[in-house]
């Protein structure tokens, strides 16, 4: 553990009892850099998504007055933030007590032995700090080259689609030998990696390529984070529970513990808390007498809740978590199968929608036919038409999407500056 000097000599001594108690309950996590920031600084930091340099973009500031507004107005409130890297980094919040501070390390740690061990993290980049920094000063560059209206520009339009990426590609590459995140690598049809495809395939401007292929990077530098959400945090909040309940608290502070464990596990109405739900599933595995470290090291969140959420659990706990609208009333018992599968739904493909390219070209036109892989849920319609049009600008052609509007065949059709919706049976064949 490496400690900043701007960190006061009472949360060092904290920070190495925490640390103690850690490696002895068999967390073995990268080294953690601990720094010491007042609010306004680490809100600019999380809005950068936690690194300190970034790409210049105005979303960063739009990010920052969200953060900054919610702190100043009591509507939010950031206790940790650490960054997957090696070593991680963990930034602590000066306005925090000393009892804070304790719990927030013991999370961190929970963290960086997850980010370490978890397979689904094991193709990021470890050294991300330095990457983005690089990036950054590439997008710089280009600006200097091109404007910073082209880029900026091109850079949101990129953001629009970010999402169109598969998953599970850096997995299936890392165990092949390749790289998933090579511009060099070819892409097959079909896939669900469009902006690889975009990368190799899309008639763009150098300075557009570089951007893209930084802004990929990103992306799926950040998808094992909502592929693995519920057990990430389910496993740093057990962890902190665990150690600090251990012998970390001293007697004058249980009661604040269970304040501020408390708040960061409370449900809104109708919303999923990934901390709540995951310490419950890793406090069931525990009672099953499950290896939690073996669980930690294979799963993503579906295959996860898969093997430990059954109907006991859901009459348990799912309420608790705020998962109740996944039971609607109905007569006779709960239909908990119903509920599991609609939970395991949600968490699939890390909680978007699963788009893919089938087709280039087929109707002679260069366009680019995509179908969305239908799961009983219809996409949000306004903001796909955006995502087209976004997506249409840096292919440079037509794109079609392939999906279904109630029960009904739907193609859009989009063009950079428009997108028309047509009736068409072929895609109930394509989306199943």
């Amino acid at each position: 553990m490496h400690l900043k000097r701007s960190l006061p000599a009472a949360l060092k001594y904290e920070a190495v009892r925490v640390e103690e108690a850690a490696r002895k309950a068999g967390l073995d996590g990268y080294e953690v850099e601990f720094e010491l920031l007042p609010p306004d600084a680490l809100n600019a930091v999380a809005a950068y998504g936690g690194f300190p340099v970034r790409y210049p973009s105005w979303r960063f500031g739009m990010e920052y007055e969200r953060l900054e507004k919610g702190h100043r107005w009591g509507l939010s409130r950031i206790y940790e933030l650490v960054v997957n890297n090696d070593p991680a980094y963990a930034y602590l919040v000066s306005s925090n007590s000393r009892l804070e501070q304790k719990l927030v390390m013991a999370h961190v740690f929970g963290h960086a032995d997850f980010f370490k061990h978890n397979v689904w993290f094991a193709p990021t980049d470890r050294r991300m700090l330095d990457t983005l920094a690089s990036d950054a000063t590439k997008v710089r560059r280009a600006i200097d080259r091109v404007g910073q209206e082209r880029v900026e520009r091109f850079i949101d339009r990129v953001l629009s689609i970010e999402t169109l990426i598969d998953p599970y590609l850096p997995l299936r590459e890392m165990r092949g030998g390749a790289n998933a995140q090579s511009s060099e690598r070819a892409v097959q049809l079909p896939t669900y990696d469009l902006l690889g495809f975009l990368c190799e395939r899309a008639p763009l401007e150098p300075f557009e390529r570089e951007v893209l292929g930084c802004l990929r990077r990103e992306a799926y530098y950040f998808a094992p984070q909502r592929m693995t959400k519920v057990m990430n945090e389910g496993w740093a909040s057990y962890w902190h529970s665990r150690l600090l309940t251990g012998g970390l608290l001293e007697p004058a502070e249980i009661v604040d513990f269970a304040d501020c464990h408390s708040s960061a596990t409370v449900c809104a109405p109708g919303r999923l808390n990934p901390y709540k739900l995951g310490i419950e599933c890793w406090r069931a595995a525990e009672a099953r007498g499950l290896d939690l470290f073996a669980l930690r090291r294979v799963h993503n969140d579906v295959t996860f809740l898969d093997e430990l959420v059954d109907d006991a659990f859901l009459e348990r706990e799912l309420a608790s978590c705020g998962g109740a609208r996944l039971l609607p009333p109905r007569e006779g018992p709960p239909d908990y199968a119903g509920g599991k599968a609609r939970l395991l739904q949600e968490l699939s493909w890390g909680g978007l929608p699963q788009i893919g390219l089938v087709a280039v070209g087929a109707e002679g036109e260069g366009e680019l036919l995509l179908a969305h892989r239908h799961d009983g849920r219809d996409l949000q319609l306004a903001q796909a038409r955006e995502t087209l049009k976004a997506l249409a600008a840096v292919w440079g052609g037509p794109v079609h999407l392939m999906t279904i509007e109630n029960g009904q065949g739907r193609r859009l059709v989009a063009t950079a500056g428009e997108v028309k919706t047509l009736e068409t049976r072929d895609a109930l064949r394509a989306c199943a």
